[in-house]
């Protein structure tokens, strides 16, 4: 059994004095990987405090990556977290590759869909297209270091890109391809970027539990002033954090 005291007369909230102790055991090696935190019933039952109190702790040790539920099995202390990977594509405009190779980490693409799709009219529009113009969908699986950070799907105006269909974008990047073949060089972006809970699809893509955080940006890219790209860039919340610099 745990062996902590909680302070009822000092102004730090119980939850978090437990929260606190059971992070130090973690971090200095008292608490080892795969070992069994006790039941919340049994915690509550010796360090008397309520089972709400526990739950609040637990869950965000579990939030935090420290902890892991299994149903019907208890509460367990996980794999140590990786470093996010920090993007700094709010900063400045390049590929997934270029991005991933500056960081010393190893990219690589699986490509999930390649094709020609209609009726997306939002897509369209936002692209200066008719609603219903056909578009080229190229949606991709992209990993650093072989980890899944991010699923992308890609919109992109058919009749004047179609030859991109017979491109393998498992090793070829998209902006090269449109810089080299069109001539086009994407010059500026505009980026939306807001919070979601991870669609199942995704999480069986990206590695993660249903309903956990997602970071999912909008951008739509511009060569020559004229839009040429829109995407949807769904990132693992807990595998990404975003940097911008601000200036005075």
């Amino acid at each position: 059994m745990l062996d902590y005291t909680l302070h009822k007369d000092i102004p730090v909230p119980l939850y978090y004095q437990l929260k606190l102790q059971l992070l130090a055991d973690i971090q200095e090696g008292r608490l080892h990987v795969g070992d069994m935190i006790p039941p919340e019933c049994e915690i509550s039952k010796v360090l008397h405090v309520s089972r709400p109190t526990v739950r609040q702790a637990l869950t965000e040790l579990v939030a935090e990556g420290h902890l892991v539920r299994f149903k019907g099995k208890g509460t367990f202390v996980s794999e140590p977290l990786r470093p996010p990977v920090d993007a700094r594509f709010f900063q400045n405009l390049k590929s997934f590759n270029e991005e991933m190779l500056q960081k010393g980490l190893v990219p690589s693409t699986r490509v999930l869909a390649l094709e020609r799709v209609s009726g997306r009219g939002e897509i369209a529009k936002a692209l200066m297209l008719r609603e219903e113009a056909h578009l080229i969908r190229l949606s991709r699986l992209r990993f650093a270091d072989g980890e899944p950070l991010v699923v992308v799907e890609t919109f992109l105006p058919y009749a004047r890109f179609r030859r991109l269909m017979e491109e393998d974008f498992a090793t070829n990047s998209l902006y090269d391809l449109l810089e080299q073949r069109y001539g086009l060089r994407v010059d500026h972006a505009r980026r939306q970027f807001e919070a979601a809970a991870v669609v199942p699809e995704d999480a069986v893509l990206l590695d993660m539990d249903a309903g956990r955080p997602i970071c999912r940006v909008r951008t739509l890219a511009f060569a020559k002033g004229e839009p040429v790209e829109y995407s949807i860039a769904r990132y693992r919340g807990d595998r990404n954090v975003f940097t911008v610099e601000l200036y005075r």
